[in-house]
């Protein structure tokens, strides 16, 4: 599955790009169906301008891609799990348990494959 996260510096050039390329378009191309100049296709593309969202759906569009957007939860500091701390207490889990059986021998049937 192809990702690109729109929240990074310069990824929403870099998706620009993507779908620019996958689509076959060149700059100028993309530029007349998506009806502006191709300067400001490179200015998105390189990051040195951003495009608006609604902007970066119609360039998409013109490549013949969409953006399919999801959310999904955070976890964080603040709201109340101290992350470092968890990853601590996993760990010390994990080193409890050996790492193999003595004679690397299975006590229960295997499962039939």
């Amino acid at each position: 599955m192809d990702t690109t996260r729109i929240d990074q510096p310069g990824s929403a050039g870099a998706l620009l790009r993507d779908a620019r390329v996958r689509s076959g378009l060149s700059l100028r191309g993309l530029a007349r169906r998506a009806g502006t100049s191709h300067a400001t296709i490179i200015a998105y593309e390189t990051g040195s301008k951003v495009p608006g969202f609604d902007t970066l759906c119609r360039l998409l569009d013109a490549c013949g891609y969409g953006l399919d957007i999801r959310l999904s939860k955070r976890i964080r500091e603040r709201d109340g799990i101290d992350r470092g701390d968890e990853l601590l207490d996993v760990l010390r889990l994990a080193a409890a348990f050996p790492v193999r059986r003595p004679g690397n021998r299975i006590d229960h049937p295997a499962f039939p494959g």
